[in-house]
């Protein structure tokens, strides 16, 4: 790839304000970077089935849609195989009939899905379409360079994603252990128990009254500052 194609995807991730709007922008990048590209679609497996993560302007709706209905098309087996496809001319096409019936019918005439290495997902294709027959067969080395670099700009933005959730999910289990201490200490002061027997006695309230033990001490909680605060009026 042209270190103008690396530096622009470089600055993609830069100022990418989620992965969301990352991939929007490399499908939009391939459009106009590959010759013969007139529209381009991430595929990426979460949660046991294929989705699609970011379409550039102009992809037709569903195109890639019918595809995972159907389990059968050029994303599919690219994702799920992780060897490219390219199919030069629907028209001629016999390998997804269901498929290049749609696909026709929305202007598409030419596909090339070229599987992407993601990390922590179990298939990954980057989907580029032309609206004439062979119409990418100039750019397939083109396409091909561009999927490894975008594979990279994902798996960055995937690693930072993964931070920031881990970074919340530390922030949210630090709170929760400070509500539950707290309601354990008024529980202490109420009752003359000691710690042990106040939160056995929080959490059976928990499940007794079917709610989360965080929820629970923080109605406690709630309800004690009401108290004190009417208590100084």
């Amino acid at each position: 790839m042209t270190s103008q194609t690396s530096d622009t995807l470089d600055r993609a991730i830069a100022r990418s304000q989620g992965l969301d709007t990352l991939l929007r922008d490399l499908t939009d990048r391939a459009v106009g970077q590959v010759p013969g590209a007139v529209a381009c679609s991430v595929t990426v497996r979460r949660a046991d089935r294929l989705m699609t993560l970011a379409g550039s302007s102009g992809l037709p709706s569903g195109l890639d849609l019918r595809q995972y209905e159907n389990g059968s098309g050029p994303c599919v087996d690219a994702a799920e195989t992780g060897s490219a496809r390219y199919s030069p001319d629907l028209a001629a096409e016999t390998r997804w009939p269901s498929y290049t019936e749609y696909a026709l019918a929305t202007g598409v005439r030419c596909v090339l899905a070229l599987p992407m290495a993601v990390e922590g997902e179990t298939g990954a294709a980057l989907n580029i379409y032309g609206s004439e027959p062979d119409s990418l067969a100039q750019g397939r080395e083109a396409a091909r360079t561009f999927a490894e670099r975008a594979a990279d700009a994902v798996n960055e933005a995937l690693r930072l994603e993964r931070q920031q959730a881990s970074a919340a999910d530390v922030r949210t289990a630090l709170l929760s252990r400070s509500i539950i201490d707290q309601a354990v200490g008024i529980l202490m002061a109420r009752e003359r128990i000691d710690a042990h027997r106040a939160l056995a006695r929080l959490r059976r309230a928990s499940q007794h009254r079917n709610v989360k033990l965080r929820d629970l001490c923080g109605e406690l909680v709630a309800q004690a500052s009401g108290g004190a605060s009417r208590g100084r009026q």
